[in-house]
């Protein structure tokens, strides 16, 4: 079979890999985005929290945090295009121990390094206006939806099998299913499985494992609603159990976990989850105590066993660049990671770039089960909560 031809094909159908299909797209370049499930963001985008974070607690000069940063200016600019619902509620962190108070304090000066707006209350909390919620499998598709507008194709079922180098300098992608394409310069958006997507062109970027984060999700208490994010206090442990309003405003979210785990396959919540949550979702939010619990899920986080975003070009095919092991942050850094790939690929192939343009505000997709529900079903997972009081 003849393979077809595009200027970049890009793997992985998540908000990452639709992120930098738009971003291309935008700047006039043919993208097929190439996506294994039968839906996008079946993955990790679609099992995460919809937080976008403003990168106030991020560690400053780190390539993670730039992405942030360098998003919450793009979604500024794309929101309105897009077309996608953001509630910026802001966020809060209470302190209740004189611990709790320094690390709010340092956490204030690293806002403050990072050029991110937040202000200290007189009983010591840190308020975060930027922080905002979103359904971010509807961010997912508005870009895929909005890359296509713009003239690039999606193909699901697209497992991709091969990857090689070609005597021209472009990358050839086969599928398990046959198809074939030669691109000018391919992009590894797998995700959980971009490690075994380097793998294919004898690359070993990093190794990717699934760090499994869980959320009791409850219908909110009557004439008691949550209007804003409410952040822990970060400790030696990690950032802890948070809790948050969907945007649309009908359901309150609580987790997540952090499970190290193996199996890139399982999205199930375990046993233990509610007692993980809830009395620490309870502690920052009375009000939890007389809410329905009503759900639950679990997702999976592509952590790097030796580093966290790592974004480089291939060592052994020109014109291909991994993105792996975009961890929980992903979504709020996805239109920085989209921009900064684009500008990889400028620098890296023969590509010529036409000037940045606006697409057209493509249509939202029907809406069905909310978007945790969504992913749980297609795993084959039970969204009802276990046991916790």
């Amino acid at each position: 079979m003849k393979a077809a031809e595009t200027q970049a094909a890009v793997i992985g159908g998540g908000v990452v890999g639709c992120a930098v299909a738009h971003a291309l797209a935008r700047r006039g370049v043919d993208v097929v985005l190439l996506e294994s499930e039968s839906g996008l963001a079946f993955g990790a985008s679609g099992t995460n929290s919809g937080i976008l974070h403003t990168g106030f607690d991020s560690h400053p000069g780190e390539l993670e945090t730039n992405l942030i940063l360098r998003s919450a200016e793009l979604r500024e600019e794309l929101l309105g295009e897009l077309g996608v619902a953001v509630w910026p509620c802001g966020a809060q962190l209470k302190p209740r121990t004189e611990d709790e108070r320094t690390a709010v304090l340092r956490l204030a000066e690293n806002a403050r390094v990072n050029r991110v707006e937040v202000h200290l209350d007189g009983d010591g909390s840190l308020i975060v206006p930027g922080e905002a919620v979103t359904d971010p499998v509807a961010f997912t598709h508005a870009l895929a939806l909005a890359a296509q507008a713009g003239g690039s194709t999606v193909v699901l079922n697209a497992r991709v099998s091969r990857l090689a180098g070609t005597a021209d300098g472009g990358v050839l992608v086969e599928l398990a299913t046959g198809g074939r394409w030669h691109a000018r310069a391919a992009v590894n958006c797998a995700g959980l499985h971009a490690d075994e997507v380097a793998h294919l062109a004898q690359d070993h970027p990093v190794n990717v494992y699934p760090r499994k984060g869980e959320f009791l999700v409850f219908s909110p208490p009557e004439q008691e609603p949550l209007e804003q994010i409410l952040l822990p206090v970060p400790s030696t442990l990690g950032k802890g159990v948070l809790v948050f309003p969907t945007v649309d405003r009908r359901q309150i979210i609580a987790g997540p976990t952090a499970r190290e785990r193996e199996d890139k396959d399982d999205w199930s919540v375990e046993a233990d989850a509610g007692e993980l949550i809830v009395t620490r979702a309870t502690r920052m939010y009375p009000p939890l105590e007389r809410a329905g619990q009503i759900g639950a899920y679990a997702g999976l986080r592509p952590a790097g066993r030796e580093g966290n975003y790592v974004i480089e070009p291939s060592r052994r095919v020109p014109g291909l660049i991994h993105v792996a092991a975009i961890r929980s942050t992903g979504l709020s850094a996805s239109l920085g990671i989209g921009e900064h790939v684009a500008g990889l690929i400028a620098d890296e192939t023969a590509i010529v770039f036409e000037p940045e343009r606006p697409l057209p505000t493509p249509q939202p997709a029907p809406a069905g089960d909310s978007w945790w529900e969504r992913a749980a079903r297609h795993h084959g997972r039970s969204t009802e909560a276990p046991p916790s009081r």
